[in-house]
């Protein structure tokens, strides 16, 4: 677990059916750089701490794209969890990218990982940020309390995976839009983790899904969505993996696909109602 910085700044405020979506900086001692993240806190918050939902977003996304484009604050204040949107990667002028500037790599895609390899491992490690510090500092600054749940996108939905499988007891709840399942077969991954993990193979295996899945601990149900039109099906979400391993390890799972659905935010906020209930569920007892 690493080291905990306690002074958040906000740098916007909005209110929202009755609670507040509100946007903070900090500088985060894990990432050795500044980070922003946003938090909606339903109108239940100001009595009471509430639950929190942490969303990961995907490939070139920020905080901004789920907050602005899922839909998902009229439900979160009427069933009174908070919803958490952290950044996808460190970023900054000393936090290097990719020098040739590609959009998979580098600023915006940290694929929610400890990097292990040069110039990489000093700033790329999400996966500690994501479940550790953020979620400590938060609990520290703000009305939550420490009953957590999980989801994303793409890349995001691995990690939400990825995060909850290493971290048994963690979270309450579980589940994924359209995520990278089997991330070491998948052209993404493959890229992301020979840069940040180094070329053996072997240790890719620990941030992979589909391999973590056959050992995990812990049982979640899992909620997973998958649009039948979206273009990255088949090579990069391999969400027929994922329900094989899952079948094999006893691992419980609602995979449910959608004809005509895309990767966009439009098959985010169809069905997104269903993932905040499926939390709420778990989260408020």
């Amino acid at each position: 677990m690493t080291q905990t910085s306690s002074a958040i700044d906000e740098i916007a405020a909005n209110r929202c059916f009755g609670g507040w979506h509100r946007r903070f900086r900090h500088y985060s001692a894990t990432l050795r750089c500044e980070m922003v993240f946003a938090v909606y806190l339903p109108p239940q918050a100001a009595s009471a701490p509430v639950a929190v939902l942490y969303w990961l977003s995907g490939l070139t996304c920020s905080d901004e794209n789920f907050m602005h484009k899922a839909g998902a604050m009229r439900v979160a204040a009427e069933l009174g969890i908070a919803i958490v949107a952290p950044d996808t990667s460190p970023r900054g002028a000393q936090v290097p990218d990719d020098p040739d500037g590609a959009w998979d790599f580098g600023h915006g895609a940290g694929f929610y990982l400890n990097a292990t390899q040069q110039p990489w491992a000093e700033h790329y490690r999400m996966h500690d940020y994501v479940v550790f510090e953020l979620p400590a500092l938060i609990e520290a600054c703000l009305p939550v309390t420490v009953h957590r749940g999980i989801s994303g996108h793409s890349m995001g939905g691995h990690g939400a995976l990825v995060c909850a499988l290493r971290n048994p007891g963690r979270y309450r709840s579980l589940s994924a839009f359209a995520p990278i399942s089997h991330a070491l077969d998948s052209p993404w991954g493959q890229k992301a983790f020979a840069r940040y993990l180094g070329a053996d193979r072997a240790t890719w295996r620990a941030w992979d899904a589909c391999e973590l899945i056959a050992d995990a601990s812990e049982r979640l149900p899992l909620l997973v969505d998958q649009g039948e039109a979206d273009g990255f099906l088949v090579e990069q979400l391999q969400p027929d993996k994922l329900q094989r391993a899952c079948l094999a390890a006893g691992h419980p799972l609602h995979l449910r696909r959608h004809p005509g659905y895309d990767h966009s935010y439009f098959f985010i906020a169809s069905f997104i109602d269903d993932h905040l209930r499926h939390h709420a569920a778990a989260l408020i007892r």
